[in-house]
């Protein structure tokens, strides 16, 4: 692993999951404060640092199967100890402490309020006790970060207007953008197209999870019907660009309409590489990190940035996949720094902020 400090650098954090982030050890005491068996054959045991690493191990080895699908299946154990309001807010709490840690300035917590209401909960009550656990991580927190809420409807329950008014309700009280999640093939954009439509007449931003389990048709509906600002993961972009040619003066590449567009409006690529390689979101091109088209989308022009998607399911940090990128792609701070920069512009904040974020960069790169 790189020997650059890269803890210690400012970070920008936009795709990354509330359920798919909590401490194991955190899922172990919720679990047993509440008298729940862990569904899905997840280890079960009395909270301690051995039972803590090894349902940690378990998350690892169920989330590199290549399939999304079966990826989703381990949400179902993270999500049985996030019922209740004191679980949403220390859920949420440590959520930011985390990212604290991990030199986060500016984060988008992504989550879907209406997969917590098995105990009683209503949406407005998920919210606010996830908006709880935030404030209480920021006022305690001896860095600054600012963290907003990103409002995720499940693209196969068909909630998406009723989801869509409740973000709009928060909008102002932490909710800074919309999303849908879940099974992207067989679930496009379209079926949500009166909440999308929704959200652009009250011009709330909207990100959708698309170009990851599906191809250039998912990416081309997360556009046109879901009115999308962001491409979450948005790797399978890269089956719009065609190499001409390669030999030892370089590669010659076309772009065909869709990747044009992307690229030419400079929309935001969520990329999360180690989740990529665990999901196989670029098995066509192969099986290695290396393999990934995000240095091609990079070097090209699109406006890739770097995220962890799942920080528990894929065992990492944004600073660890950071130093993925410098040992795989050789990437130095020069490098780092534009995808922070990416991520600084492709934020939903007003663009004041979007500046002072990116003068934060600078100053953290010693590029100021």
């Amino acid at each position: 692993m790189t020997e650059l400090p890269l803890r210690d650098l400012p970070k920008i954090s936009l795709h990354d999951h509330l359920d798919g982030g909590l401490r194991p050890a955190t899922v172990l005491e919720l679990a047993a404060e509440e008298s729940l068996e862990l569904p899905g054959g997840a280890p079960q045991a009395e909270p301690s640092e051995a039972s803590a690493q090894a349902l940690a191990e378990w998350f690892r080895q169920r989330c590199t199967s290549g399939s999304l699908v079966e990826y989703l299946t381990t949400f179902d154990v993270t999500l049985a100890v996030m019922q209740t309001r004191a679980g949403l807010t220390r859920v949420a709490r440590e959520f930011v402490e985390d990212l604290v840690a991990d030199g986060v300035i500016y984060g988008e917590i992504r989550w879907a309020p209406e997969q917590h209401l098995r105990r009683g909960l209503s949406l407005d009550d998920a919210v606010e006790a996830v908006q709880e656990g935030i404030d209480q991580a920021i006022e305690a927190s001896d860095r600054v970060i600012r963290v907003g809420q990103l409002v995720s409807a499940m693209r196969q329950a068909d909630r998406g207007v009723e989801i869509a008014e409740l973000a709009l309700r928060h909008r102002d009280r932490g909710v800074v953008g919309f999303d849908i999640a879940g099974p992207e093939a067989g679930f496009p954009a379209s079926r949500m197209r009166e909440a999308f439509e929704l959200l652009q007449r009250e011009m709330l931003p909207v990100t959708v999870h698309a170009g990851e389990a599906d191809g250039l048709e998912s990416i081309r509906g997360a556009l046109i019907d879901g009115h999308a600002l962001r491409l979450g993961h948005g790797v399978r972009i890269a089956e719009d660009v065609t190499i001409d040619s390669e030999d030892d003066e370089g590669v010659s590449v076309s772009l065909g309409r869709l990747a044009s567009w992307v690229r030419d409006r400079r929309i935001p690529l969520e990329v999360s590489p180690s989740s990529n390689l665990q999901t196989g979101a670029f098995a066509a091109w192969g099986d290695t990190l290396a393999d990934h088209p995000l240095d091609m989308l990079f070097q090209l022009g699109f406006r890739v940035t770097v995220n962890t998607d799942n920080r528990l399911m894929s065992a990492t940090s944004l600073t660890r996949e950071l130093g993925l990128l410098v040992d795989t792609f050789d990437y130095g701070l020069a490098e780092l720094l534009q995808l922070q920069l990416n991520a600084a512009e492709g934020a939903f904040l007003p663009l004041e902020d979007r500046d002072e974020l990116a003068d934060l960069l600078h100053e953290g790169f010693g590029t100021a």
